[in-house]
């Protein structure tokens, strides 16, 4: 044998030695540790649908990929632990946190956070999210208009190949150095690619005109809501007639059919298949809240007379593409996934709703 091949049969040897010792020290990690093992469960059951189920991304829509390098190098604890509770209303990210309505209390957000943070390849950067630079926003504007919007949107309002980057409740949480790094480094194995060319100062300027994104600076406190309506609710118009869909796909129905349906007062059930804090603030007319993540319970309360079961979410398919996939394979005779999504059915007007406000003394 050849002293150059011995050095690069040593060289992979080595290698794979690296690979499996690593790959066993995060097997071991998630076994012994409790709330990394419980935090991976819960991620499984409510993440994983649009985030991966390897928190690789991109599983539904545009869903960060949490188990990036370079994002759990500058998403700390805190960041994560917001972004999960309160998340960003009016996006496919939903508030998980039990005070806005959703499932999960403190321990169990912990718990994910544990889980993403195990995740981590890179030492965690500090920072400060409430330090501010010195930048020039106007001078930001012309430097985020060149590069940009053709993924984040002419305003910072996202697009359906990247996350918005003027949610109020993003902007709150993230720390100027966490957006520099991300500008610099980009994220490998997605889209958003590194702008390492950009000079110090361009840096300082775009991130304060991210800055002026968010309006208002400080978002009001979400409101708490009354509880969804009992299941004497499920059907709407239960004296109607069967409405007439044609499926695109044999699956989608559109929002104009659904919209003349309920015009018609015909008889149907809408399921809102996000989480329950989202139908809280806004949801179909008649809707009920059936999240995708408890379709083992909620199933058993739907009728199986051939009554018309449609689901929607914000992705627009993920989520009530889940339930209409479970409700088929449970032999619900009709079924269909409600095109569009929330979103597209709000620009055009259909009727909506929202629960009512709880009044806190």
């Amino acid at each position: 044998m050849s002293p150059r091949l011995r050095v690069v049969l040593v060289f992979l040897a080595s290698l794979v030695l690296a690979c499996a010792t690593g790959c066993r020290r995060r097997y071991v990690v998630h076994k012994q540790d409790p709330a990394v093992r419980e935090g991976r469960a819960l991620f499984l059951r409510y993440c994983a649908l649009c985030h991966g189920k390897e928190a690789q991304g991109y599983a539904a829509d545009h869903a960060n990929a949490l188990g990036n390098a370079d994002f759990l190098a500058v998403a700390g604890p805190e960041f994560l632990r917001a972004a999960i509770t309160d998340g960003h209303p009016g996006t496919p990210m939903s508030a998980w946190g039990k005070a806005h309505g959703g499932p999960l209390g403190p321990g169990e957000v912990d718990q994910i956070v544990a889980y993403l943070r195990s995740l981590a390849k890179k030492p965690l950067i500090k920072s400060d999210p409430t330090k501010r630079g010195s930048g020039d926003p106007r001078r930001g504007a012309i430097a985020y208009a060149k590069s940009c919007p053709l993924c984040h949107g002419i305003h910072g309002e996202g697009t359906n190949r990247a996350t918005s980057l003027a949610h109020p409740n993003f902007l709150r949480t993230v720390s100027d150095e966490y957006l520099r790094i991300t500008i610099v480094h980009g994220r490998v194995g997605t889209e958003m690619p590194g702008f390492n060319s950009f000079s110090s100062q361009t840096l300082d300027d775009l991130v304060a005109y991210l800055r002026t994104l968010d309006a208002p600076p400080t978002p009001p406190p979400s409101p708490l809501y009354e509880p969804p309506p009992g299941l004497d609710r499920l059907v709407i118009n239960p004296q109607g007639q069967k409405p007439v869909f044609t499926l695109r796909e044999g699956r989608y129905v559109s929002s104009a059919q659904v919209a003349q349906a309920l015009a018609d007062k015909r008889k149907l059930v809408i399921l809102d298949a996000r989480p329950t804090s989202d139908w809280s603030r806004n949801h179909i007319v008649g809707a009920l809240p059936f999240p995708f993540y408890d379709i083992e319970e909620m199933a058993k309360v739907l009728p199986k007379d051939g009554t018309f079961i449609l689901a929607y979410c914000a992705c627009p398919h993920a989520a009530s593409g889940h339930v209409v996939d479970e409700l088929r394979r449970r032999k619900f005779p009709a079924t269909a996934v409600i095109d569009e999504g929330i979103g597209f059915w709000t620009l055009k007007g259909y009727p909506v709703a929202q629960a009512a406000q709880l009044k806190i003394p």
